[in-house]
C-alpha cells in the first residue's frame, strides 16, 4: 500500500544559504504562493491537544508558552487526566492558558462537532497511531489544522492519500510528528541541507532511561501499542535509490556513543521514515533509520518475536481467543512503565554521505537530550511533544500550504533546528570534506 500513496506535490522551502533546486528536483519546485490554510495568520482560534496523556501534556505547554495568549484546550476521555494535564500546564506558566475538555478521539463526527463549537484553529493528536485517519477526516471536515504522533506506515499513507480533500477543504494536516518520526525527519532534513548532493543517509534514534534498571534496561514513555508497533512488520526504507521494505528487528550492530551513555545496539524498527522513504525515493540512494538500545536488549526482542507475541491475529487457547499482542501489553507494560521523575534520554544521530562543490563530502548531526528538571518533562516527551508543537505552530501562523503535508515539507531543517534551540535541544553538526 505504501508504494501507491502520493505525497504533496507543493515544494519544500529551504530558507537559508544554497539551496539549488537540481538538489531535489521533485519537492523543491517553484511555488507562486506559500498559501496557508484558510483560518489565514492571524491570532484567532483555539489550539487543543486531544490526548492529555504525557506526550499530549507536553504538547500543550509548549502550545500555551509559544502560542502568544492563544488558549489551549486539553481533551481526553478521562476528566480527571485532562484536569490534571491542563493543572500541570497552568501552574508551570503561572497563569490559566490550559482548560481541559472530555472527548472521545474513537467517535469522528463527535470530533468534528467539537473542533468547530471550539473554534479550533489546529490540534495536536496525541493519542495512539489507529486513532489518526478518524481525526484527519475531522479535521479536513471543519477546515482545521492538525499535527499527530504517527509512527505507523499503513496509517500514514491512508493519510496522505487525502491530500486532495484536504488542499481543497483548506485543513493543514502534518502527521508523522513527534521523535521519531518527525524531530528525526526535520534533523535528516537539516543534515541534508548541508551536502548540495546528499545520496546516502543514516539514521540511528532512541528514547532510553538515563540509569537503565535490569533486566529489560528500558523504560516506556509512551503508549504501549506504539512500543510494539515499531517491532512487527517492515520499515520502509531506501536501498538502491527506491523505496523498499525491510523486516523490524534486523540488521543488528553496535554503535558508540561518549560516556557515560558507551556502545549501544541498533537494529531495523518500523515507522519511523514512512514519507521521508517517499519523498526522497530516486533523490537518495540510501535512507534507512535504526533503533538504539542497551546491550541485551536485541535478544530479549527477538525471543518475543519468535514467540508469536507480537502478533495482533487472535489465537484460541483454553477456549479464549486473544490477540498474543494483546497478552505481551498486559504483562510486559506494568514491568517496563516509567514512574514520574525517572531521568531520561533521547538520541537522534544522522550521518549523510554525498557531494560539495563535485568532491566527496559528510555532515554528520547529533542531539543528546536529557530531563528537564525545571519543567519535570523527560526527554521523550519533550521531543516527541515539542516537535508536534512546532509543526502544529507552523499551521496555526499560516507557514504550511493545505493538504497533508509530509514534515519534511513542513518546516526547511534550519527552520526547525532555530526552533529547537529556543527550546532548549542543543544539535551539533560535524561537516568534513577529505
Amino acid at each position: 500500500m505504501q508504494d501507491r500513496c502520493q505525497s504533496c506535490p507543493r515544494a519544500l522551502y529551504l530558507t537559508d544559504g544554497p539551496q539549488p533546486a537540481e538538489r531535489f528536483p521533485s519537492i523543491i519546485a517553484a511555488c507562486p504562493i506559500r498559501a496557508g490554510c484558510r483560518q489565514g495568520g492571524s491570532m484567532d482560534g483555539t489550539f487543543a491537544v486531544i490526548g492529555a496523556g504525557r506526550q499530549g501534556t507536553a504538547a500543550a505547554y509548549d502550545l500555551a508558552h509559544f502560542g502568544g495568549g492563544r488558549p489551549v484546550v486539553l481533551a481526553d476521555a478521562m476528566e480527571g487526566q485532562a484536569r490534571l494535564a491542563a493543572e500541570r500546564v497552568n501552574h508551570l506558566l503561572g497563569r490559566p492558558a490550559a482548560t481541559a475538555a472530555v472527548l472521545d478521539a474513537a467517535d469522528a463526527a463527535g470530533v468534528q462537532r467539537w473542533l468547530q463549537a471550539n473554534q479550533v484553529r489546529a490540534f495536536v493528536s496525541a493519542v495512539p497511531y489507529f486513532f489518526n485517519l478518524g481525526l484527519t477526516r475531522a479535521a479536513i471536515a471543519c477546515g482545521c489544522g492538525m499535527t499527530d504522533l504517527g509512527g505507523n506506515s499503513d496509517v500514514v499513507c491512508a493519510q496522505l492519500d487525502l491530500n486532495g480533500e484536504a488542499a481543497a477543504a483548506g485543513a493543514c494536516i502534518v502527521p508523522d510528528c513527534g521523535q521519531v518520526p518527525g524531530m528525526g525527519t526535520s534533523l535528516i532534513l537539516f543534515a541534508m541541507e548541508q551536502l548540495e548532493e546528499p545520496r546516502q543517509v543514516y539514521m540511528w534514534d532512541c528514547g532510553l532511561p538515563a540509569d537503565p534498571p535490569p533486566p529489560w534496561n528500558y523504560r516506556l514513555a509512551f503508549s504501549i501499542e506504539g512500543l510494539t508497533n515499531e517491532f512487527f512488520g517492515d520499515c520502509l526504507y531506501i536501498r538502491d535509490g527506491r523505496t523498499a521494505r525491510v523486516p523490524a528487528l534486523e540488521e543488528l550492530e553496535v554503535v558508540e556513543f561518549p560516556a557515560p551513555i558507551g556502545p549501544l545496539e541498533a537494529f531495523t524498527t518500523a515507522g519511523g521514515l514512512t514519507t521521508a522513504a517517499l519523498t526522497f525515493a530516486g533523490q537518495l540512494d540510501v535512507l534507512q533509520n535504526k533503533t538504539l538500545r542497551y546491550p541485551g536488549s536485541y535478544a530479549q526482542l527477538k525471543v518475543i518475536q519468535q514467540l508469536g507475541l507480537l502478533s495482533p491475529e487472535p489465537i484460541e487457547v483454553a477456549g479464549v481467543r486473544l490477540a498474543p499482542r494483546t497478552l505481551l501489553h498486559a504483562l510486559w507494560e506494568p514491568q517496563i512503565r516509567a514512574a514520574p521523575g525517572e531521568r531520561d534520554l533521547i538520541i537522534i544521530r544522522i550521518l549523510v554521505r554525498g557531494l560539495r562543490h563535485g568532491r566527496p563530502a559528510e555532515a554528520r548531526v547529533d542531539l543528546i537530550h536529557y530531563a528537564d528538571e525545571a519543567t519535570g518533562f523527560s526527554a521523550m516527551e519533550q521531543g516527541t511533544g515539542w516537535h508536534a508543537a512546532i509543526l502544529t505552530h507552523a499551521i496555526a501562523e499560516g507557514k504550511v500550504p493545505p493538504g497533508v503535508i509530509p514534515v519534511e515539507k513542513a518546516i526547511g531543517g534550519k527552520d526547525f533546528v532555530a526552533e529547537a534551540a529556543r527550546r532548549g535541544f542543543v544539535v551539533s553538526l560535524d561537516s568534513r570534506q577529505p
